[in-house]
């Protein structure tokens, strides 16, 4: 069974997010994605507008999700990695090449992102109006 891995906040689900499960998923056999906690984000300077556990039950109802754990730190990707015998390591390509050092304990990919959607840009037109 090949385990893929993938990160994100997945904050105001849309279809950009599902194209990057569904690629992700069709790369392996078990899809787990690491959650960014309400904590991490705000570390991160992100503010969500749904709950962790609100945004961990919309991906849970994802058929492409097999797993849904809780990203704390920006450390635990090598942790997780190791933990939970991932194979591949895959995430946006505007994180291109900031996660190359997993390459030493699993292939890493990074996946086109869908151009037109995005949360900010939801967030920024929403505001607008």
């Amino acid at each position: 069974m090949k385990r893929i891995l993938t990160y994100g906040t997945f904050d105001l689900l849309h279809y950009g997010h599902i194209n990057l499960l569904k690629r992700a998923k069709e790369l392996g056999d078990y899809l787990i994605v690491g959650l960014s906690t309400d904590e991490f984000n705000l570390l991160k300077g992100k503010k969500s507008y749904f709950s962790y556990e609100e945004r961990k039950r919309l991906l849970e109802a994802i058929r492409y999700v097999d797993l849904v754990i809780p990203e704390k730190c920006w450390e635990q990707k090598e942790k997780d990695v190791k933990e939970l015998r991932v194979d591949k390591f895959v995430i946006g390509d505007d994180w291109k090449g900031e996660f190359d050092f997993l390459n030493q304990i699993c292939e890493v990919e990074y996946l086109s992102r869908t151009a037109e959607i995005s949360t900010t840009k939801i967030k920024e037109e929403l505001a607008v109006k």
